[in-house]
């Protein structure tokens, strides 16, 4: 389970990854922002790196299936996670902030 990556590493660029999915408008720490790993000048916000597995929280565009958003993260996420398994908790879903979804 251990990439040699450190866990803030990991948190930016599994973050990085997740914020430029069609559909995810912004990742969210969750109602008590615990999804969040800290790192040096702060934390990375919404990527939560634990010893198996690594928590991703989002906020999605109205208009798929969450089932199918869900999936697409965490196969995209999973060779970045460092062989942890990861798990895409969505937060919210907003419509009426332009741009169409993706089609898949």
């Amino acid at each position: 389970m251990d990439s040699g990556e450190t866990p803030e590493s990991i948190a930016r660029r599994v973050a990085d990854a997740a914020a430029v999915h069609p559909d995810v408008v912004e990742l969210s720490a969750g109602g008590f922002a615990t999804r969040a790993t800290p790192a040096p000048g702060g934390r990375v916000r919404g990527v939560a790196v634990r010893r198996a597995e690594v928590e991703v929280g989002v906020v999605v565009r109205y208009g798929r299936a969450l089932p199918e958003i869900a999936a697409e993260l965490r196969r995209d996420l999973a060779p970045i996670a460092g062989g942890r398994a990861v798990h895409v908790f969505v937060e919210d879903v907003v419509a009426g902030l332009g741009g169409a979804p993706s089609g898949g």
